[in-house]
């Protein structure tokens, strides 16, 4: 298995990496077949296309901001070149826009309130992120249509993806890597036999596909992205869009710790940088997947946390950043990091685990302790539902993600005070989370149909 650090960390826009930033790169992939087809054929003049949105696309999609996703993505956006734009005038002129562009002759009618269509009774059985994109001809005779999944942190799979790979992600065999390793127990054993630590074998890993400059740059590109995010975040005021009338918090949080200093702790600065990331996500603005746009505030709040009060140098935040990578790949390929498939603990949990034992190697840990601060953080999320209030990435998201980082910290600190031996293993841990996640009812899975979502509208 081999999952690179520069696809779990990706620069894009919020609200969510599943049900905004992939439908996007969905939308945009479709557009692909819709030219060839049209290149192909043209005797035809009237096209159609239409996307319809099932199970958790289609429950959350509106407060997740996915009808404007697929919008953006058909008319040739992605996610990481939105956020060059001025994205609110842009998504005003397309969601304006009656027609999508196939060439420079032909147009496709396309209409977001009419041909985005929310499918919450027909369920698709391998994923509950379901994309189905149709071209039609004038007579609404389907033309070619291709259905993808949403499967996290901005993955995407085709159906005959999903249905032909173990796990639902495409990645590279690891018999072509030098460390090619499935599980926690195998990076382990491998890190002892060569002598190096787990972020010297994820970079190993990398350096097969790039330079050792290309990948130390987009590293720092990386960092650049979170630490702009963290500091945006913590400088902006308003109330957040959706309808809830969330205020922003993380300023006013920052400005009373900084005017208090001696009576802070770490928890305090973490859930202030996290939740600026948060508020910044649930504006829509710049993100970084880490590994997911709903828990992408745990791993920059602790990075921030070593830059802002541990002087980390940019040696040490490629390493936290590469260490954390291996672990989230782990997770992603052994489990899921989609709420929509088993809960916030695959969101904040993973990302709490992936931030424990990026804390973990700066701070000097062992390979065995950083496996264990990894676990520990994990293993306290297990059961965790995702339930957003209004099916906005807000309520509990914004807070939830402070907490993340605190559990990270604490395993950390708690696993650099012991051997490393411990009872459960990340594996074992790995696995608990997903049976746990095809056990939770679908009500907790990113629906809004129970927990917090429903407690909120019955106050």
């Amino acid at each position: 298995m081999f999952i690179s650090v520069l696809d779990l960390f990706k620069v894009g826009i919020g609200p969510s990496s599943s049900h905004t930033m992939g439908p996007m790169v969905a939308a945009n992939d479709f557009m692909q077949y819709v030219r060839e087809f049209a290149n192909a054929n043209p005797e035809i003049n009237n096209y159609q296309i239409r996307c319809t949105l099932k199970d958790s696309l289609a429950y959350t999609g509106v407060g997740h901001g996915t009808d404007r996703a697929v919008t953006l993505g058909l008319h040739g956006y992605l996610p990481n070149t939105i956020i060059n734009e001025k994205i609110s005038e842009v998504i005003e002129r397309v969601c304006a826009a009656k027609s999508v562009p196939i060439n420079v002759k032909q147009n496709a009618s396309f209409f977001s309130e009419n041909d985005i269509i929310f499918d919450t009774t027909n369920s698709l059985k391998q994923n509950p992120n379901g994309l189905i994109f149709d071209l039609l001809d004038n007579t609404n005779r389907i033309l070619i249509s291709h259905t993808y999944f949403s499967i996290g942190g901005g993955f995407i799979s085709t159906l005959e993806e999903i249905d032909n790979i173990e796990a639902p992600i495409a990645y590279e065999p690891s018999e072509s890597y030098p460390f090619p390793f499935d599980n926690s127990n195998e990076m382990l054993e491998m890190s002892a036999k060569s002598n190096k630590t787990i972020w010297e074998i994820a970079k190993a890993n990398e350096l097969h596909n790039i330079s050792e400059k290309e990948l130390n740059d987009k590293l720092d590109q990386i960092w650049a992205a979170m630490r702009s995010c963290v500091e945006s975040g913590l400088s902006a005021e308003g109330i957040l869009p959706g309808g809830l009338n969330t205020k922003r918090r993380a300023k006013k949080l920052h400005e009373n710790l900084q005017s208090d200093p001696e009576n802070t702790i770490f928890n305090d600065w973490l859930c202030a940088y996290a939740m600026a990331v948060n508020e910044e996500n649930a504006a829509g603005h710049l993100v970084v997947t880490a590994p997911t746009n709903g828990a992408a505030g745990v791993v920059p709040a602790t990075l921030y946390f070593c830059y802002k009060h541990k002087s980390a140098t940019a040696e040490q935040i490629r390493q936290f950043l590469l260490t954390a990578s291996a672990i989230g790949g782990l997770i992603k390929h052994n489990s899921s990091i989609s709420g929509a498939e088993v809960g916030c603990q695959g969101e904040v949990g993973s990302a709490s685990s992936m931030a424990a034992a990026g804390l973990c190697s700066i701070r000097g840990g062992t390979n065995a302790q950083i496996e264990n601060a990894a676990e520990m953080a994990l293993e306290h999320h297990l059961g965790m539902t995702c339930d957003p209030v209004k099916g906005l990435v807000q309520a509990p998201c914004i807070e939830r993600n402070g907490f993340g980082a605190v559990k990270a910290y604490t395993a950390s600190s708690l696993a650099l005070r012991e051997s490393g031996e411990h009872l459960i293993s990340l594996d074992q841990c790995i696995s608990a989370m997903k049976k746990t996640g095809l056990d939770m009812s679908h009500k907790y899975k990113e629906t809004s149909l129970g927990g917090l979502a429903v407690s909120f509208i019955e106050c």
